[in-house]
């Protein structure tokens, strides 16, 4: 028979309380433990989790600057801002964005191209980032959209301003066109500054002074709901908007250069000789910048890719031209500056010019010659005959060194991106591409602007405009004066500083100006009808380049039609005595410089001289320019 233990109940009260007293310890630490956590996220994280929980509710806006426009010289609107809609999508809201993108294609038409530019778009932003897919909105999109926005989640409606050019395809290449911001803009911009911005500048003006012209953003602080609509705005601090520009140009010789051209395909140039200002620069054809504003179709862009007279082209920036007989004048000048000639030397034309030794003849212009010319009609009548001999007595050295002063060989510098140095004929040149020697025959032939020569339209005209002002060099350049608002005074740029006198003898460039006037207002001149009825003395050149090959005098391929057998130029300045205007005009097919390039030049003249009449060229007041932001 076994015994059962008798229960000691003051041992198992005793181990009780130990129990519960261990209990009570662990549950005051456990307790003192959660306290300190608590004080830890409450007292001393409170910043770090206020800012994430305002994070959840405020949500921080970019707001994009509105941006500055451009005018003319006398304030005519060039490039402005108009209000429209876009759709934008903010991809961290998005479940499936393929599936969305699919249905807002069928709910309002968005393209294929919008697509492809929103996912190249939605790579360089971050998924909290609101990300444009398509651009200018009609008035049905937006109905459409709103009747089912609910199931869009992520998707608005957003008002902003778009780029619009007024003059359309009058000023394309010169002042440009903004696009969207895509991959190579992102490389090149600074990210913090282009917040809430969707487009930046492409092209001409509009790329080269994009930083005066995008201003700086602001932002707002609004407070969302949990679908991260907006409910209030609790802060805004305001963009800074970006600068106006004011153009050397002058809308009314652009446009009157442009339509004398009447389609045909060339540049032209004018440029103040006193100060470097660019009066016009007209490239034919040209494009319709608006096109390239919220993204060109790929039928309107592959219809200007396909167009042979590649409207695309900045002819007046980087066109290649063949000087021809444009550069005598500038031979003339430093033969002599050179001492290799004076004004009343003179030479036999016989039509036809042979180096010594050699048997192969160089022809002149007129069949039999032009008798002994001096200086001045060797300009007035383009004797090609003296400027073989003074291009062969020169050498193609100081040729190439003279030429070089008048800025030929090398970029002009203008404020634009893009622009083409041109060819001077040298022997380090020849040598450097193509591994040859130089000959005397080239020589002969770059005397009259033919053989390697090449220059561009802008490059033409800064050496005639340089030649206008008795051999002192301003850099080119398009912007006159920034205005920080509608209203404030235009503050005018700094001119640049001209450089030293290619004439180190006065007498030598009245005897070239000499010589210009005569080609237009002498009896043997070239384009003696050039200057009939203009008040002022005209002084020009004209050059006419052949554009194809010739045997005798059988012309080969479509060069047996006269209006097309060669590329023509013309280049003027007027006053003759005190110039004001320098300009050229190249045209890429046509009879001779004198026939058809010089009534175009004649044309802006008579448009610059119509402004002379009118008022003196100055910014507008503030206030008085045409359109507004």
């Amino acid at each position: 028979m076994k015994f059962r233990p008798i229960k000691d109940g003051r041992q198992e009260a005793a181990l009780f309380a130990r129990r519960a007293v261990v209990g009570f310890l662990v549950i005051l630490i456990l307790l003192g433990v959660l306290g300190v956590r608590f004080w830890y996220l409450q007292v001393s994280q409170h910043d770090e989790f206020q800012a994430r929980s305002d994070a959840n509710r405020i949500l921080t806006r970019p707001l994009a600057p509105a941006r500055g426009l451009i005018y003319d010289r006398n304030g005519v609107l060039l490039a402005e801002n108009v209000a429209a809609f876009r759709l934008e999508v903010i991809p961290e809201q998005v479940a499936d964005m393929d599936a969305l993108l699919h249905d807002l294609q069928d709910t309002i038409g968005v393209s294929d191209d919008d697509i492809a530019r929103f996912k190249a778009l939605v790579k360089s932003k971050r998924s909290y980032q609101s990300v444009p897919l398509r651009l200018k909105l009609s008035e049905e999109d937006i109905a459409q959209f709103s009747v089912n926005r609910w199931r869009f989640p992520g998707v608005d409606v957003v008002p902003y301003l778009t780029r619009f050019y007024p003059k359309g395809a009058g000023f394309g290449h010169l002042v440009g066109y903004v696009g969207r911001i895509d991959a190579a803009d992102v490389e090149r911009l600074d990210a913090s500054l282009y917040a809430g911005t969707t487009h930046a500048g492409k092209t001409g003006i509009e790329r080269s002074y994009e930083a005066l012209l995008h201003g700086q953003p602001g932002y707002e602080l609004v407070e969302v709901n949990a679908d991260r609509r907006p409910l209030r705005v609790i802060d805004r601090v305001a963009p800074t908007p970006g600068k106006n520009l004011y153009l050397t140009v002058d809308a009314r010789i652009q446009e009157a250069g442009e339509a004398a051209f009447e389609g045909r395909a060339g540049a032209s140039v004018a440029i103040d000789p006193r100060n470097g200002e660019v009066l016009a620069m007209i490239s034919v054809p040209s494009f319709d910048p608006n096109l390239f504003v919220n993204g060109i179709s790929q039928a309107d862009y592959k219809a200007l890719l396909d167009n042979p007279d590649k409207p695309l082209l900045d002819r007046a920036l980087r066109g290649s031209y063949v000087p021809g007989s444009t550069v005598k004048p500038f031979l003339a000048a430093a033969g002599l500056e050179l001492g290799l000639r004076t004004p009343a030397d003179t030479i036999l034309s016989t039509g036809e010019f042979f180096i010594p030794g050699q048997t192969r003849g160089y022809r002149d212009v007129r069949a039999g010659g032009h008798g002994r010319v001096d200086l001045v009609q060797s300009l007035a009548q383009s004797v090609n005959t003296y400027y073989y001999s003074l291009a062969l007595d020169m050498g193609i050295d100081k040729l190439s060194d003279s030429m070089a002063k008048f800025g030929f060989g090398q970029p002009t510098g203008i404020d634009l991106v893009g622009e083409s140095a041109g060819v001077l004929p040298s022997r380090d040149w020849k040598r450097e591409r193509m591994n040859q020697a130089w000959y005397p025959g080239e020589t002969v032939i770059a005397g009259i602007g033919q053989g390697f020569w090449v220059v561009t339209p802008m490059q033409l005209a800064h050496g005639v405009a340089t030649l206008a002002a008795a051999g002192v060099s301003r850099q080119p350049h398009l912007l006159r004066a920034t205005q920080d608002g509608i209203g404030d005074a235009p503050v005018a740029m700094a001119t640049p500083a001209a450089g030293p006198s290619f004439f180190r003898n006065p007498a030598n460039f009245d005897a070239v100006r000499e010589g210009m006037i005569a080609v237009v207002n002498g009896p043997t001149g070239t384009a003696r009808t050039m200057g009939d009825g203009f008040p002022f003395l005209i002084a020009g050149k004209s050059g006419t380049a052949e554009r194809f090959s010739r045997t005798n005098e059988v012309w080969q391929h479509i060069s047996q039609v006269a209006i097309e057998r060669h590329q023509v130029l013309f280049e003027a300045f007027t006053p003759a005595d005190s110039p004001r205007i320098a300009a050229i005009v190249a045209l890429e097919a046509g009879r001779g410089g004198g026939r058809d390039a010089a009534p175009i030049v004649r044309k802006m003249m008579d448009a610059w001289l119509l402004d002379q009449a009118q008022a003196q060229v100055q910014a507008p007041e503030p206030g008085k320019q045409a359109g507004n932001r």
